[in-house]
């Protein structure tokens, strides 16, 4: 998977970024389908604070549709850690719903043929 990773009024550490990559390449056993992803990292808080809160913001690209998670933490693996345990669950609501209506809409158009023989039989 293709990762964008912008760090918002600062440097991050290669260390910081390898970390990323390799915990987002994480996600592709839950939904193998996810194209790219954008992530930003940022430092929220004042300027004459010394302590800053770290704020992890990834969004996910799928076909036809997007994935977008924010968390708040006091290091930025923290908050990594925060966000892949969402995006798992989110990613795992989006293959069942996935599913549910691909399973549907095969349903529907196994009635529809049954229906299509039906209504051929009967016009014999």
């Amino acid at each position: 998977m293709r990762i964008q990773i912008h760090c918002v009024h600062f440097t991050a550490d290669q260390k910081l970024l390898d970390f990323i990559q390799k915990k987002l390449d994480k996600l592709d056993t839950f939904n193998d389908r996810i194209i790219s992803g954008e992530v930003y990292l940022r430092l929220e808080g004042s300027d004459t604070s010394k302590i800053k809160q770290k704020v992890f913001e990834v969004k996910l690209f799928l076909p036809g549709d997007s994935i977008f998670v924010r968390q708040q933490g006091t290091t930025f693996e923290e908050a990594t850690d925060m966000v892949i345990d969402t995006l798992k669950n989110k990613l795992k609501r989006h293959k069942d719903k996935q599913r549910n209506i691909s399973a549907q809409q095969i349903k529907e158009s196994r009635d529809l043929v049954e229906e299509g023989v039906l209504n051929e039989d009967l016009e014999y």
